[in-house]
Formats: C-alpha cells, sequence, structure tokens
C-alpha cells in the first residue's frame, strides 16, 4: 500500500441511537449479558462417536488408568539397567518377544533383553527400553554401546490419566480431541445439555430473501444468513421466525411467539429511535427485563439485551457489520454460556498497525483488518479494510480478523501495538 493510500478517515456512523438510558462499556454489557444467561436444564444422553461439538452435562470420570499399563513408546529392547555394570559395549542375550496386543505375565531370566514392540506392555522387572537404532542383533544376541537411563522409552501406567481423575468436566466443548480421549478410557456415551433453542426475527419492511425480486428501495436480508451461519452449531437449534414488517403487533406477535418457544431470542433492526423503529415500545409493552440499551461502541451503539418472557433477548442493530460485531462481542459469549459452556474467553492476538486512522476516541472501535507479513517479533501487520461503516459487507467478507482499538486511542500511526480477534470463534 502506498504510503499516501493508507490513511483512513472515518466516516459518519449510521447506527446511532436515540435510545434513553446510560451508554454502557462494552467489557460491562457483556457482563450484564453473561450474568443474564442461565444455562438450560435438560440432559440427553448420545453415543459419543455423535457427541462432536455438544456440550458436556457432568464430570467424566475414568474409570481406568491411561495408559492402563507400562508399556513400551518405540520399538527396540526392553532391558534391566542393572545389567549394564562396567565399560560398554554390552552384550546380552534375547530371551522372547512381546508385541503389542500381547499382556501375557510372561516372566524372563535374569540378565537377557526381550524384543518389544511400540504400546507392548513391559515385562516385570524390566526398567528400560533401548530403540532398536541404538543397538545391534547378531543371531540370538544384541549389543548396545550406549547405557540406557532407567525409565527410558517407557510410558508409565497412568502418567497421561490417573483411574478416577475427570476426563472432560462438565460445561466442556466435546471436541474432536476430547472425544478421543473419552474414547481411549472406553467412554461409549456421555451426557450433553440439550440444545439450546435460538429464534431469529429479522425487522424491517425494506427486507427481501435472496432470490425474490427488489422493489425500490428495497435489500436483501443478510443479517439472516450470517447469524444462522455463526449459530449453525452443534450445540444450538435455530427457529427463523422470517422477516417482519415495521409493524408494532405484528412484531409483538414475532416477539411473544420467539419467547414463548425458545431460551434466546435475537432480533436485527429497529432497536434505535427512529418513527419505523418499533422494538423498543414492543419491549415495554411485553415487560422485557433490559439491562442494556446502548453501548458505547463502533459500530453498534445501540444494542439491547435484557429478558423477556424468561428468554435471553438480544436485538441488534440493522446495519450489517454493526450486527454482526454487536453479535460476536455481546450476544454470542452469553449464548454459548446458556448453552452450558462454563468458560467463553474470547481469543485475540498481539499484532501492529500498518495504517494510519484518525478517529473521535470515546467508543471502543471494530474494524476489519487483514495482513499479510509480519514485525520481527511475529506480530500480524495488519491493514484495515473498508472505511468502518457499519452497513458494510465486503470489508467483513474479506477480513481475516478485527482489530479492537480502545475508547482512549485517537490516531493510530503505524507500528502501533493493536488486538485483533477472529470473527464468532
Amino acid at each position: 500500500m502506498h504510503p499516501e493510500m493508507n490513511v483512513v478517515e472515518p466516516v459518519a456512523e449510521t447506527c446511532c441511537a436515540g435510545k434513553s438510558g446510560d451508554v454502557l462499556p462494552v467489557d460491562i454489557a457483556g457482563a450484564k449479558a453473561i450474568a443474564a444467561a442461565v444455562p438450560v436444564t435438560g440432559i440427553e444422553r448420545v453415543p459419543l462417536i455423535e457427541a462432536v461439538g455438544r456440550i458436556s452435562a457432568s464430570d467424566t470420570v475414568s474409570t481406568i488408568s491411561l495408559p492402563a499399563f507400562d508399556n513400551s513408546a518405540m520399538d527396540g529392547y526392553a532391558v534391566r539397567t542393572k545389567d549394564f555394570a562396567g565399560s560398554g559395549p554390552w552384550r546380552i542375550p534375547v530371551s522372547g518377544r512381546i508385541p503389542a496386543g500381547n499382556g501375557s505375565g510372561r516372566r524372563f531370566p535374569p540378565a537377557s533383553a526381550v524384543r518389544i514392540f511400540t504400546g507392548a506392555p513391559v515385562p516385570k522387572g524390566f526398567d528400560a527400553v533401548v530403540m532398536q537404532e541404538n543397538c545391534k542383533r547378531s543371531g540370538n544376541t544384541v549389543t548396545f554401546s550406549l547405557k540406557p537411563g532407567t525409565g527410558q522409552n517407557i510410558r508409565r501406567a497412568g502418567e497421561d490419566l490417573e483411574n478416577g481423575a475427570a476426563a472432560v468436566p462438565a460445561g466442556t466443548s466435546l471436541t474432536p480431541a476430547r472425544i478421543a480421549l473419552l474414547a481411549a478410557i472406553g467412554t461409549e456415551a456421555v451426557e450433553v445439555r440439550r440444545k439450546v433453542k435460538v429464534g431469529l426475527i429479522s425487522t424491517g419492511t425494506e427486507l427481501r430473501e435472496p432470490g425474490q425480486p427488489l422493489g425500490p428501495g428495497q435489500i436483501y436480508n443478510s443479517n439472516r444468513y450470517f447469524l444462522r451461519s455463526s449459530l449453525k452449531r452443534p450445540w444450538g437449534e435455530i427457529y427463523d421466525f422470517g422477516i417482519v414488517p415495521d409493524d408494532p403487533e405484528t412484531i409483538r406477535v414475532a416477539v411473544r411467539e420467539a419467547s414463548e418457544t425458545c431460551d434466546v431470542v435475537i432480533t436485527t433492526g429497529g432497536v434505535s429511535a427512529g418513527e419505523e423503529d418499533h422494538m423498543m415500545d414492543v419491549l415495554r409493552r411485553e415487560n422485557a427485563e433490559l439491562e442494556v440499551l446502548k453501548v458505547a461502541m463502533r459500530p453498534g451503539k445501540p444494542v439491547t439485551v435484557g429478558k423477556i418472557d424468561g428468554a435471553l433477548f438480544f436485538g441488534l442493530p440493522g446495519n450489517p457489520f454493526a450486527a454482526a460485531v454487536t453479535f460476536s462481542q455481546i450476544a454470542l459469549p452469553a449464548i454459548k454460556l446458556t448453552a452450558g459452556m462454563k468458560s467463553v474467553d474470547t481469543s485475540w492476538m498481539p499484532a501492529v498497525s500498518g495504517f494510519s486512522y484518525r478517529r473521535k476516541p470515546g467508543r471502543t472501535e471494530y474494524v476489519p483488518v487483514a495482513w499479510g507479513g509480519r514485525d520481527t517479533d511475529g506480530r500480524p501487520i495488519v491493514e484495515m479494510l473498508g472505511r468502518g461503516s457499519s452497513a458494510s459487507l465486503s470489508p467483513m467478507a474479506v477480513a481475516m480478523a478485527t482489530a479492537v482499538l480502545p475508547p482512549d486511542m485517537a490516531n493510530i500511526e503505524p507500528g502501533m501495538p493493536l488486538r485483533i480477534e477472529p470473527f464468532c470463534e
């Protein structure tokens, strides 16, 4: 990028709100959303092979040690280190052979070595394994030039996981690696939280679905596709209530149905204070308990968080990038807690700015970034994509991450340290 091209001027924010109420910092708004989240209580027992991505409902305690027995980490020869007296080389007769899967308790004569293979049980009294590359076999005798250390190339019983230890604690997402661990201790089925039911409502008379013809002033409903894709998780079940026009009573019916059906309700659009923004009136009429009305973030200031008829409620802005940012930063962590996860910390990594950007301080800002190089410390040198508009989709589509600009950071210059986060991890 040429120097004269990398100074980004902010554009006017099109996602401002006129709602009354305090403007909360992002961390406070996120904490309020998390505090309002109540984990679903239903429990299902599913086959382990079908449990990937589900949330464990209870601790899975191992009933065996892992490994279950001392076994060889190498193909080679099991030996007794006491047989390596004096200086080498040492010539020791081979008295047997133990392949993997052979669990016999056979005893071997003193001052002998045993041919052993990876995973095979180490016979009693033998305290080291010498890998086959470090010795020489001749007939029924093997020669060692180096004295082995006690425990060399032996995987001890229970060193991976002890009998009685929690293999996977409750509230954990069952990743492929965790499922492999559960399989290794003989788990056939696992208790998981029932799927969290998430209701989606898209408000806006101007919205049309892809494939439909567009009339004057109409746009396609991209937010529905973003949210459905982001929430297509093994722990979630989506209830899509479609597009609802800007009519207070129609919106109220949809919100009521969603809150009676689902654990979480997410709406997009209508949460600001314009004449056609009816969501706040609907929420008041439905006696919603609102914890967050405005957040000091850009984009996404008018995000609303609360409870309605027992369901966790998120009213997101209608502008696509604003909806995506508020969902990622405010809604998604709380939804994960509702699904039963115990830890929802956001992953992030350090980076440095490769651009200049003059901005008005006071709000935490999220900007889409990409990078092609790194500095001498290995940090990505990020470039800002687009111009920060809350309605922009193209920068979000090609972004590798978002850079988080703190409220007190007025001007960004090349080389400044930044924090970057993935989108909707």
